[in-house]
């Protein structure tokens, strides 16, 4: 995107039988805005990041956010805040695909 436009993200999604997807909407030097895309049983491993404030807000379906040892049930309309160096990461518990808006400040 090379300007400001109204876009819907889960249209954006990017959905793979063998890994979770990614697609990348806007990046800068200060944020990055992507959707990360699972089909029923994908996970994204429990990870963190230095330097870096995560945002999860789910679009589409339901699961699990793994978190600190934790797992927390996400649906449609839940938001997470991962702050820097906070292990975390989602798992796709549900028989629907799972869509999930990723915000990384500053952007990787």
């Amino acid at each position: 995107m090379d300007h400001p436009t109204p876009l819907r993200p889960e249209d954006h999604a990017v959905f793979s039988s063998e890994k979770m997807g990614k697609a990348t909407l806007f990046k800068s030097d200060r944020i990055m805005v992507g959707i990360n895309a699972f089909e029923p049983g994908q996970e994204h491993k429990l990870h963190a990041h230095k330097g870096m404030d995560k945002v999860y807000q789910v679009l589409e379906g339901n699961g699990l956010f793994l978190l600190e040892g934790r797992e927390l049930p996400m649906e449609a309309g839940t938001l997470l805040v991962a702050p820097e160096g906070v292990p975390h990461g989602i798992r796709n518990t549900g028989d629907g695909r799972l869509v999930v808006l990723a915000i990384l400040a500053p952007a990787p």
